[in-house]
């Protein structure tokens, strides 16, 4: 089974226990292809954290869970240095020990919840792929991918991310309710897991622990992964298109002064990159060895809407971040 049939196998498993967010799915196999963190927004039992779950039980590595609270300290992320007296010796010395960071899969929930200090210590492991304890510096894994959670409604007690702690998300996911059919569908997949666990426990006794799956995704599949998907070739047509919609958040009076009006700041350099990373995972996913302009138009949305800022107007007006993407999308020719 070649790579690209490994990651498409995933895929069908995520969606088989992940029903009716297919779209998430995807979301979330791109940026794992493109080594990038991704902030999953949506209201509470959407199957947010069950995706992450899924993802990271297909993939060899170590799944860490944060619970992000008003009361969580920058430590509880990247971990202390503790001291130790060793018991024959009596030698005395301190001892790093690694937080839940130093994880492959890192699902970071509720991550407003926290205050702007801690999660400042998460998004500079995010960016510098090390930690610093006690003037010392510690890398993390080669994999390391943060999946962020958080919720659009009931903001209070919460630490909304600043625009210059978003941008370091390669992608922003909005996770919608799923149809009718697939609810259903929910209903009894989740039912028949329920069953399966009851069936293999008894009162007073420990609960069975459901059997993991064979990994499908080894660190090194990943790796060959990133290769394969760093040659896919970007004709310059493309390049310039990728420029051209990133330019245009940034000089929207060239669409309309409408346009102009609701947008306040426009996607940053990272915002190119991250087009560009994205529309090649999409292009070797699907087969291709050179991004089409579909490539690019699939991933826009969820690449470029944690990006824009949006005026106070926009907002009156209930124009949105991805409304002001499918205009440009629109408008600017490929």
């Amino acid at each position: 089974m070649s790579h690209r049939e490994k990651l498409r196998q995933l895929e069908l498993r995520m969606n088989a226990q992940v029903l009716g967010q297919e779209a998430l799915v995807r979301m979330l196999i791109i940026a794992l292809l493109c080594d990038g963190h991704v902030l999953l927004e949506g209201l509470p039992g959407l199957a947010k954290t069950r995706a992450v779950r899924e993802l990271a039980r297909n993939i060899e590595g170590e799944y860490s869970r944060i619970q992000f609270t008003p009361d969580l300290l920058p430590s509880d992320i990247t971990g202390s240095e503790i001291y130790q007296q060793h018991a024959t010796t009596a030698q005395e010395q301190f001892r790093f020990r690694p937080g839940p960071v130093f994880g492959n899969i890192i699902l970071a929930d509720e991550i407003n919840r926290a205050s702007a200090r801690v999660q400042s210590a998460l998004l500079e492991a995010m960016e510098e792929r090390h930690v610093t304890v006690a003037g010392k510096s510690w890398p993390l894994p080669g994999l390391f991918m943060v999946l962020a959670t958080q919720n659009p409604v009931d903001q209070e007690g919460t630490w909304p991310l600043p625009e210059a702690q978003l941008d370091r998300f390669l992608m922003k996911v909005l996770v919608e309710y799923p149809s009718k059919e697939h609810e259903q569908r929910v209903m009894q997949l989740v039912r028949t897991e329920q069953r399966d666990k009851y069936d293999g426990a008894s009162i007073g006794n420990e609960c069975a622990q459901p059997e993991v799956p064979d990994r499908l995704i080894a660190q090194a599949d990943l790796q060959a992964c990133w290769q394969e998907i760093s040659r896919v070739h970007v004709a310059p047509a493309m390049e310039h298109y990728i420029v051209n919609l990133v330019a245009m958040t940034r000089h929207p009076q060239g669409v309309s002064d409408d346009l102009a009006s609701y947008i306040s700041l426009g996607v940053s350099p990272r915002g190119t990159l991250a087009l560009d990373r994205c529309a090649r995972a999409n292009a070797w996913l699907a087969g291709r060895d050179a991004v089409l302009p579909q490539d690019i138009k699939e991933i826009a949305p969820a690449v470029l809407r944690h990006r824009l800022q949006m005026s106070y107007q926009a907002n009156a007006d209930g124009f949105t971040a991805d409304d002001a993407i499918n205009l440009l999308l629109d408008t600017v020719v490929a």
